[in-house]
């Protein structure tokens, strides 16, 4: 029978459609590292799991857990092969990404065990009472940590937030049989995936991403910010104002209702830094602003700032990142 090591920390490994693992796998497995021993859980088909446990361990989970499901877009059968691993690891925090579908799990399995549920933490760390997630809330006005009083925390992730990485570990997998739920049955009769018309990062895993304002002025004169995209090979993000301005469609919108992101690099082009947006991005490694106006909010937070006009800087910019690619 597989043991568990006392300071066991579940983590719920997302996979996609196509039965690959979700880009927060590696940083998942680095943040459990940080606190215990990192045991994976992974649903999916049938033939995809063998590879799946094998990436797992190789990205440093200790143990696999492993369970066959039909489709991994029904989160009711993810939050059933979660509670069994967590009944049979009895672990001191269950760590998940906060993505859509990751939530969904959380919250489902949170409410069956009647257990503490924190989201969209930007770190895990311990302290002399156990497990505590920190966060940045209130716009990002405040910076606060989360600890549950009784029972193990489960904690959704910001994507992009945690830069440790766990060591590589021999796979040791467990296979699991989940009964099916309780829960009305649902049949997915068809999945089809939406081709992306871009080779550009997507937004929320993008390690650098440009974003663009009002102060772009019109749709035709935003495709300056996909230029600088491109010669980055960043994803694109945009403001509430652009996106409501119809420079770009809403899936781009960075900040409080819209996407947090939370890359290596974020670049900033006319946009002024509503408390709303910089609650989006204000937790990314490197912050650079470029605005003509030398009193928009966006400048506090900035780590490089240019006053100036982006349609005169900005292909400056892309000419000296296409001569240093040419180099």
């Amino acid at each position: 029978m597989t043991t568990f090591a006392p300071d066991s920390i579940l983590v719920f490994l997302e996979t996609t459609l196509g039965g690959e693992p979700a880009k927060s796998t590696a940083e998942l497995l680095g943040a459990a590292a940080g606190i215990g021993t990192p045991v994976a859980v992974i649903a999916a088909e049938a033939e995809h799991l063998e590879a799946l446990a094998a990436h797992a361990a190789k990205a440093g989970a200790h143990s696999v857990l492993s369970a066959q499901v039909d489709s991994v877009v029904l989160t009711a059968p993810l939050a059933d092969v979660l509670q069994q691993a967590y009944e049979l690891v009895q672990p001191q925090a269950v760590l998940l990404a906060h993505s859509l579908t990751s939530r969904e799990v959380a919250a489902r399995f949170a409410v069956r065990h009647k257990l503490a549920l924190s989201v969209d933490a930007l770190g895990v760390q311990r302290d002399e009472q156990g497990v505590i997630a920190s966060h940045s809330i209130y716009g990002g006005a405040f910076a606060t940590t989360s600890a549950p009083t009784f029972g193990a925390p489960v904690i959704t992730v910001r994507v992009g937030s945690i830069e440790e990485r766990a060591q590589a570990q021999e796979l040791a997998l467990t296979a699991l049989d989940v009964a099916a739920g309780d829960s009305a049955e649902i049949t997915v009769q068809d999945v089809s995936s939406v081709q992306a018309d871009s080779a550009r990062p997507e937004l929320r895993t993008a390690t650098k991403v440009v974003s663009g304002g009002r102060g772009l002025g019109s749709a035709e004169q935003f495709e300056l910010v996909y230029q600088l995209a491109d010669a980055l090979e960043a994803g694109v993000g945009a403001s509430r104002a652009a996106v409501d301005a119809g420079f770009i469609e809403h899936a781009a919108q960075v900040g409080q209702t819209g996407v947090a992101v939370s890359p290596q690099l974020y670049v900033a082009l006319g946009i002024s830094g509503a408390i709303q947006h910089k609650a989006g991005m204000q937790t990314a490694k490197t912050i650079v602003a470029i605005n003509k106006d030398s009193d928009a909010p966006i400048f506090e937070i900035a780590d490089f700032g240019i006053v100036g006009d982006v349609f005169k800087i900005v292909p400056q910019v892309i000419s000296a990142l296409e001569a240093r690619k040419a180099q």
